[in-house]
């Protein structure tokens, strides 16, 4: 049976916990001016929303992704709308359509794999952005690396990056990654799954599909 390696800083029955990165609070203050919809693409951006300014909950929220608005609802916030689509161009056309009159707020992480802002702006509609959070790789050994025929989930692109940072990738790995996004930042001739939507469940679902196969070293 294939182990499956959660690289998320979540852990998860089931799986060997591998967290590749930690979160750090890069502001003090939440600057709502001019402002009256809130834009979140994770949980994490919602609990740092939370941890500096609880009063976040006043404003209409935009939730990207199951979790991200399960995170809202359970913090007491109102989600005015969830796109089907959660990546790059196509989430920036469905905020076209739907909120080319709102003003929106984009509380987000300091790296992001896509620069909304800017095609939103083509699209004239005007996107104020603040960075509340940051992330960090953890540091790893040799000794602490997936074993072979071992199935990874990715759940960003950081994650990746660092894991990346800490060890080789092997041939003989599967990744599951959340998204598309994700996606993009595997190294070249990666086998791989994508989950059914960006959730972590959705990934761990597609990793147990995979874990029962058996793997054969061939080389």
């Amino acid at each position: 049976m294939r182990p499956i390696y959660l690289c998320s800083p979540k852990q998860r029955e089931g799986t060997i916990p591998l967290p590749m990165i930690h979160f750090r609070l890069v502001a003090d203050r939440i600057d709502y001016q001019g402002c009256d919809t809130l834009l979140f693409t994770s949980k994490q951006a919602v609990l740092s929303a939370e941890a500096i300014d609880p009063e976040w909950k006043r404003l209409p929220s935009v939730a990207i992704g199951p979790a991200t608005e399960r995170q809202i609802l359970g913090l007491g916030g109102r989600v005015l709308h969830r796109p089907e689509r959660f990546y790059g161009e196509e989430l920036a056309k469905d905020l076209v359509e739907r909120f080319r009159d709102r003003r929106l707020l984009y509380l987000r992480p300091r790296e992001v794999s896509f620069d909304s802002k800017a095609f939103l702006a083509g699209a004239g509609i005007g996107l104020k952005e603040q960075i509340l959070y940051e992330t960090d790789c953890r540091d790893y050994g040799p000794e602490d690396a997936p074993v072979d025929g071992a199935i990874v989930v990715f759940t960003s692109p950081s994650t990746i990056h660092c894991f990346l940072r800490n060890f080789s990738w092997k041939e003989s790995y599967t990744a599951v990654v959340i998204g598309t996004a994700t996606l993009e930042h595997l190294p070249p001739g990666c086998d791989y799954r994508i989950a059914s939507e960006p959730s972590i469940d959705a990934c761990l679902e597609a990793a147990t599909g995979l874990r029962n196969e058996i793997f054969c070293d061939t080389k």
